[in-house]
C-alpha cells in the first residue's frame, strides 16, 4: 500500500529567495523502528530564482556539477543526475544555502547535538533523472541516529520512503522550496528514492545537508 503526502505549496515568483520561519511550521511523521520525518512546506521562498543561479554553470561562484558514472553488475553506467559536494568548511555557493544551514542546526541542535557541516547537490534536470532505493549509510549513520535534511528547488519531484524488508511506502512531493528532515534511526531502517517519471516536468535543484562524518 501507498501512502501519498503533499508537501509542496505554490513558490512566490516576485521576489529573491528568502527563508521563512521554522518553529511551529514544521510537521513531524513518527514513522516505525525510531525513525521519523519532519516536513515544512515552502520553507525557502523565491527558489526559483536560487535554482536558476546554481544551475548557471557561467556565474563567478559556479557549482561544479559533474556527471558520474558507476558500475552496476556487469557494465558501468551513467548516474542519472548531476551532483556536487560541499564538505565541512568549504563556502557554500550562494549565502542563502549557508543561512538554510545554519538555520537548521540552530532548530535541531537541542535534539540532534551537533551541527550540520556538508551540503550535497543533485541536479535532476528532467523526469528521466532519478535515485534509486538506499539509505544514506555511510560512515556514522551506518550506526548512529543522524539527520539528512533537504532542501528542494524547483519542480515537485516524489521523494518515496519506505521501510528496509518491506512495508507501505510513504510519499512526498517535494519542490519549490520544501524542506523535509529524515531523523532518528531513518537512514538505517527505512530507504528512499527519486524514482524517474514519464510526465514532462522541469528540472528540480535538491540540497542535502548533513553532519560530520555522513554520506
Amino acid at each position: 500500500m501507498d501512502i501519498a503526502m503533499q508537501a509542496s505549496l505554490f513558490d512566490d515568483p516576485t521576489g529573491g529567495p528568502r527563508l521563512e520561519a521554522l518553529g511551529g511550521a514544521v510537521r513531524r511523521r513518527v514513522l516505525t523502528a525510531g525513525a521519523w520525518v519532519d516536513v515544512r512546506p515552502g520553507w525557502l521562498t523565491g527558489s526559483e530564482q536560487l535554482l536558476a543561479d546554481l544551475a548557471d554553470t557561467s556565474r563567478r561562484n559556479a557549482v561544479p556539477w559533474r556527471a558520474e558514472r558507476r558500475r552496476m553488475y556487469d557494465r558501468v553506467v551513467d548516474v542519472p543526475r548531476l551532483v556536487s559536494f560541499y564538505d565541512e568548511g568549504a563556502p557554500l555557493p550562494d549565502p542563502v544555502l549557508a543561512a538554510a544551514r545554519d538555520a537548521l542546526s540552530a532548530h535541531y541542535l537541542p535534539e540532534l547535538g551537533e551541527p550540520f557541516a556538508t551540503a550535497g547537490l543533485c541536479w535532476y534536470r528532467d523526469g528521466s533523472d532519478s535515485v534509486a532505493w538506499h539509505g544514506d549509510t555511510i560512515g556514522r549513520s551506518a550506526t548512529e541516529d543522524t539527520m539528512v535534511a533537504i532542501l528542494s528547488l524547483g519542480a515537485a519531484r516524489t521523494l518515496a520512503l519506505r521501510p528496509r524488508g518491506g512495508g507501505a511506502t510513504v510519499r512526498y512531493s517535494l519542490g519549490h522550496g520544501d524542506l523535509l528532515v529524515m531523523g532518528g534511526s531513518c537512514q538505517r531502517t527505512w530507504e528512499h528514492a527519486v524514482p524517474k517519471t514519464t510526465r514532462p516536468i522541469g528540472p528540480r535543484i535538491s540540497v542535502q545537508f548533513r553532519t560530520r562524518g555522513v554520506r
